[in-house]
């Protein structure tokens, strides 16, 4: 069924796998069919952090049907991407592969006509007494209703129409910036609350910390996300703005690791990202070359 919001999807059954299972894996909890439209692509196919927050609710839903007096809310996902995803119906197969008194462990995998897309794992826990710390405190930025909406190129880059983003610095994508740098507060256009899937997306939302350094796009898909939740929803989904911020901590060699932070509007950590990326050619700066280089095919 078409799926244009982190909602539930086709009601999920229990049994055959999608694929063919090795002799005595673990079978699936769970079976989802779903598609997503085009308003939620990136460049080459849906966006990465919606189809991991996908995965995630998935597995939550899982998680709470195995243990429904046992609140757990997730720690920790972590996504590897290996293929585009597009606009036709893929197979989102769940499997619990723990319950335990206070954790649980679940792991997805997402198939489009038969090939494996994307899979991942994720940590549920219940909260214990222990320490508090915080260790990443958010910038000090103007507020975001003292800050201008961003205007990205929707119609190469679809789903940035799902976000109202307002960059709280002076540092823009695509700005040639001397830091690999951007921060900005965001919130859904649909005022969807902060739960633990929106925040997920959140993550992936701005653009590749090179871009602040850049002033052409490139794509630079990623490859594995991994996303560490703090407290901040442990009592339930929240409202209003995030912070965001994004920053490139290496790049070499056609990778990068990219660094997010997400925090409430308030200040309280919401979520640590870090994930890794191909940083592919520029096709305007091979399309300038080929131009500007005289063909020896015609000359020998």
């Amino acid at each position: 069924m078409e799926h244009a919001g982190l909602a539930r999807a086709e009601q999920p059954t229990t049994g055959q796998s999608a694929t063919e299972q090795p002799a005595g894996a673990p079978q699936p909890t769970s079976l989802r069919e779903i598609s997503v439209d085009r308003s939620w692509w990136s460049w080459a196919g849906v966006h990465g952090g919606y189809l991991a927050a996908l995965g995630l609710d998935a597995m939550r839903e899982d998680v709470l049907s195995r243990s429904p007096n046992s609140e757990r809310p997730v720690r920790t996902v972590t996504t590897h991407f290996l293929r585009p995803v597009d606009q036709r119906p893929f197979v989102l197969a769940t499997t619990i592969e723990h319950a335990g008194r206070g954790t649980s462990m679940s792991s997805f995998r997402t198939e489009q006509q038969g090939e494996l897309a994307l899979f991942g794992s994720a940590v549920f826990g219940a909260r214990r007494p222990g320490p508090a710390e915080d260790g990443t405190p958010a910038p000090s930025v103007p507020p975001a209703d003292e800050c201008a909406v961003l205007d990205l190129p929707l119609e190469l880059i679809p789903f940035p129409r799902q976000l109202e983003i307002r960059p709280a610095t002076s540092t823009l994508p695509l700005s040639g910036a001397a830091e690999a740098e951007l921060t900005a507060w965001i919130r859904f256009a649909d005022g969807r609350p902060l739960d633990a899937a929106a925040v997920l997306v959140l993550t992936d939302a701005l653009p590749p910390a090179l871009f602040a350094r850049w002033t052409r796009p490139r794509p630079v898909p990623s490859v594995e996300l991994t996303v560490h939740f703090g407290d901040a929803l442990d009592d339930g989904p929240l409202d209003g703005w995030a912070l965001v911020r994004i920053r490139a901590e290496h790049a070499g060699n056609g990778w990068a690791v990219d660094d997010s932070a997400v925090w409430t509007a308030d200040g309280r950590l919401l979520a640590l990202g870090r994930q890794a990326r191909r940083v592919l050619a520029d096709p305007t700066a091979t399309t300038t070359a080929t131009a500007t280089t005289p063909s020896t095919s015609a000359h020998p």
